[in-house]
């Protein structure tokens, strides 16, 4: 597939794959984007409902860009808050790709060899990048993950259902219910009926939130 870096609303940049006219992230802001629904909805609500010193364990389901990653990472640093990430991807981002992409210098520049150890990290094996975040990156398809009562926050940033509508079935958000521990919080930025129905269809408690710049809504499930 042909595939092209862009830059987005908000000045980062973000990749694009021209035959399905779809991105890694938000033609409106691939940072604003990120920040509103996985850290503001997914990892700051979270951390609000629970005991502070307590380690968290977090799944992304499309690692891509690293993006949420490197945000996260920041998040742990400034509250010295020890969070393990595990970062899912079938086809990982080519290096020349990692290199374009501006996000150490739109966020933080204190971060920037952070955001590329997280990426120049072994797959396949947990490594701790700064003092209070560890990654493993596992390079498998979504309906692979056999994880038990695991995470307590996943995000879930795959691409949308109009181009793999197949990735956002009872199938896959049943494999998600199962991974993660009791009160976990899924995030996404899809708010799609089908999306909404699949969710509640497998057990998860539902909430449309407002959506990040130029989107209406967004969804936060709760495994209760």
């Amino acid at each position: 597939m042909q595939r092209k870096i862009i830059t987005t609303g908000d000045g980062s940049k973000t990749i694009h794959i021209e035959e399905w006219n779809e991105q890694y992230h938000s033609v409106h802001g691939a940072i604003n984007e990120a920040n509103h629904v996985y850290l503001k909805h997914g990892l700051l609500f979270f951390l609000s409902q629970i005991s502070k010193n307590r380690e968290v364990s977090i799944l992304e389901i499309g690692f891509g860009t690293g993006l949420n990653a490197f945000l996260t990472l920041i998040e742990a640093e400034k509250r010295q808050q020890k969070i393990n990430y595990t970062g899912v991807e079938a086809y990982p981002v080519k290096q020349e790709e990692i290199e374009i992409l501006n996000y150490p210098e739109l966020i933080s520049t204190k971060y920037k060899e952070e955001f590329y150890t997280i990426h120049d990290s072994t797959w396949e094996e947990q490594v701790k990048i700064s003092k209070n975040f560890s990654i493993i990156k596992e390079q498998k398809l979504f309906e692979h993950i056999a994880d038990n009562s695991k995470y307590d926050i996943v995000y879930f940033d795959a691409f949308g259902a109009r181009v793999q509508p197949e990735l956002w079935t009872e199938t896959i958000f049943r494999i998600m219910y199962k991974a993660m521990k009791s009160n976990a919080v899924l995030v996404t930025y899809s708010a799609k009926g089908s999306v909404k129905r699949a969710l509640k269809s497998v057990g998860f408690e539902i909430e449309r939130l407002e959506g990040p710049p130029n989107k209406r809504h967004m969804l936060r499930a709760v495994k209760r």
